[in-house]
């Protein structure tokens, strides 16, 4: 049985916290990639700047709704949410942008599960963590081989 280790990718291009937004976009276009992890000075995963963050960067940001009682404003929706919106869009560094809350596999995760991550959570990009450090990382293309060598074996 495939596993993580025997698809992934180990040489990773990434980023840090503080890189510029701007560098993170070209090394994507660049290298046809759809994320990137981001990681700190020791090798452990911060984050991931995936495409889609980095287009809502420049989405309009919605004003929440409000009413009113008694002279108080009352939101409708949740401030938090349109103050990290807020700071995706003013953000010049990845660490204002990258999502946080990263979906990662180990080594030996199998091959039907990082595929099932992929479809079931809509993910391009999967980081693979061992001991808390980024030792790879698999994206649709890898498994897209794995796949493509299954069917035509002479490829």
């Amino acid at each position: 049985m495939l596993t993580a280790k025997d698809i992934m990718t180990t040489d990773v291009v990434s980023v840090e916290p503080s890189s510029d937004t701007a560098e993170a976009v070209r090394l994507m276009l660049d290298n046809h990639y759809n994320g990137l992890p981001v990681i700190d000075s020791e090798g452990r995963l911060e984050g991931i700047i995936c495409q889609s963050d980095l287009v809502a960067k420049q989405k309009q940001v919605r004003l929440p709704s409000f009413f009113t009682i008694l002279d108080s404003m009352i939101p409708l929706s949740d401030p938090s949410s349109l103050e990290r919106e807020l700071q995706k869009v003013a953000s010049s560094t990845v660490d204002g942008v990258m999502t946080r809350k990263v979906v990662t596999v180990t080594p030996d995760t199998p091959l039907d599960q990082v595929a099932n991550l992929m479809v079931d959570k809509k993910l391009h990009t999967i980081p693979v963590v061992d001991a808390g450090k980024l030792v790879g990382v698999i994206g649709k293309e890898d498994v897209l081989r794995t796949l493509m060598d299954r069917i035509d074996p002479a490829s």
